[in-house]
């Protein structure tokens, strides 16, 4: 078998080498000392440093100022899986929804601050609204989006508002408002709002996912508001959650009660 070229690339090699080294140590490591495990110079690394923790890979303690590892290189590593699974399980129970509905629907995640839309199901009516797979939204000014804020994390909200424009926006009593519905949200599941981006159009999300599974998704329709067609729900939300409960059940998960 041929011998692979080699192609140096010092940098890469570099900030794997970081990343090596802290995932091999018992405890975080100073500058100093991952300097000196590594035998570069201090000066070598701090870039590198600061670049890897810009992006999430690794973290410093507050106090002492030394790095960790964060799990973000499991996230990724299990990322791919989990989605494609959760893609696998929601492509029936989508399809059937929108049958039944005669609404175009999508599913989305939380994928760090921003709202990633993974998957749609376009309504078989001739006239429809789509919402592109890959899509990115801010969390905050969506109905998917604080659905899932509602679930989250505290550190995963943090997060979140920390790279949201729309939360940066608001006076401190509109957020203090936020947390309030984001509160009511988690009691109910549901989240509904009128489109902040398109005039006559609403959405309405239900979770999929229960918050003990560790990965939630929202199952969303966004509607044209057609004549006589704002006004009772139930129905729609019922064959929502009915989805959801499939989606859920089909991967496994307990459905949340």
């Amino acid at each position: 078998m041929p011998k692979t070229p080699s192609y140096p690339v010092p940098a890469l090699e570099k900030g794997l080498d970081v990343l090596e080294t802290l995932a091999a140590a018992a405890v975080p490591q100073s500058l100093a000392e991952l300097a000196a495990a590594l035998e570069r110079s201090s000066s070598e690394l701090f870039r590198m440093l600061n670049c890897l923790e810009q992006r999430g890979y690794i973290t410093r303690e507050p106090v002492s100022g030394k790095y960790a590892l964060t799990l973000k290189l499991f996230s990724l590593a299990h990322a791919h899986s989990v989605i494609e699974k959760l893609l696998r399980a929601a492509g029936v129970p989508m399809q059937e929804l929108t049958a039944k509905v005669r609404e175009s629907v999508h599913l989305s995640v939380l994928e760090r601050d921003r709202l990633l839309v993974v998957a749609q199901q376009e309504s078989p009516e001739r006239v429809r609204l789509s919402i592109e797979v890959g899509g990115e939204f801010d969390p905050v000014a969506t109905a998917s989006g604080r659905l899932l804020l509602a679930f989250a994390t505290d550190e995963q909200r943090a997060q979140a508002f920390a790279g949201s424009p729309a939360w940066k926006a608001l006076s401190a009593r509109a957020r203090a408002a936020l947390v309030e519905t984001l509160a009511e949200i988690r009691k109910t599941g549901l989240s509904f709002a009128e489109s902040e981006t398109i005039e006559g159009v609403r959405d309405v999300a239900v979770l999929v996912g229960n918050p003990a599974s560790g990965v939630l998704a929202a199952l969303a329709i966004t509607r044209l508001l057609r004549r006589g067609q704002r006004g009772d729900e139930t129905a729609l939300v019922a064959a929502m959650r009915g989805a959801a409960k499939a989606i859920t059940g089909s991967l496994g998960w307990e459905v949340a009660a």
